[in-house]
C-alpha cells in the first residue's frame, strides 16, 4: 500500500460514519480510529496476567555488599545461588557451569510433549543442543561447549533466565 492510498483510505474514513478499520495486506497492517469527541470519551481496561518477579539476583563480585563495603563472611555468592541458602556450606555438584548468554525463556525440550534434550546424568559431547533460550520470539538453541557428564540442571523449564544465569552444571569427561 502506498502513500497515495493511504492518503485516500483516510479521506474516505473521514468523510464516512466508520469510526475504525483495520486492514492488513501479506506484511503491511494499518489501523486507523477517528478521533472521540471529548464529551463520549470512554476508557477500557484490560486485566493482562503478569509474570511474578524474578528474586533479585546475586552480585558477581565475591564478598560486595551494599555501599561498596566487603563481606568477610567467606561465603561465595556462586554457592549460595546454587544452593538457595546464602552462607551454605560448599555443596554445589563438582563441575563447570553453562550459563545463559542471553536473557529469555529456557525451555529444556524442542516442544512441550517432546523429551528433553538431556537429563541429569546424560553424556554431551561439544555441539549437543542442551536446551533452548527464546528471546523475542526466536528460539536460541543453547549447545555444549564441552564434552562431559550432565551433572544438574539448574533451570525450570518454561521459567525466565537472565543473561549470565547458571543453567546447567557439566562435569567435564
Amino acid at each position: 500500500m502506498d502513500l497515495a492510498q493511504i492518503k485516500e483510505l483516510l479521506d474516505l474514513i473521514a468523510e464516512s460514519s466508520v469510526n475504525e478499520v483495520t486492514i492488513e495486506e501479506k506484511d503491511f497492517k494499518i489501523k486507523v480510529k477517528k478521533a472521540a469527541d471529548p464529551a463520549e470519551v470512554r476508557y477500557e481496561v484490560q486485566s493482562v496476567a503478569m509474570p511474578s518477579p524474578l528474586p533479585p539476583a546475586t552480585s558477581a563480585v565475591s564478598g560486595a555488599v551494599p555501599g561498596g563495603a566487603t563481606s568477610n563472611s567467606g561465603s561465595s555468592d556462586a554457592t549460595s545461588s546454587l544452593t538457595g541458602n546464602p552462607g551454605a556450606s560448599p555443596a554445589a555438584p563438582a563441575g563447570d557451569t553453562v550459563k545463559s548468554p542471553l536473557v529469555g525463556t529456557f525451555y529444556e525440550a524442542p516442544s512441550p510433549d517432546a523429551d528433553p534434550f538431556v537429563r541429569v546424568g546424560d553424556t554431551v559431547q561439544a555441539g549437543d543442543t542442551l536446551c533452548i533460550v527464546e528471546a523475542m520470539k526466536i528460539m536460541n538453541e543453547i549447545k555444549a561447549d564441552f564434552a562431559g557428564e550432565v551433572v544438574k540442571v539448574v533451570a525450570t523449564n518454561g521459567q525466565a533466565v537472565e543473561f549470565d544465569q547458571p543453567l546447567f552444571i557439566i562435569k567435564k569427561n
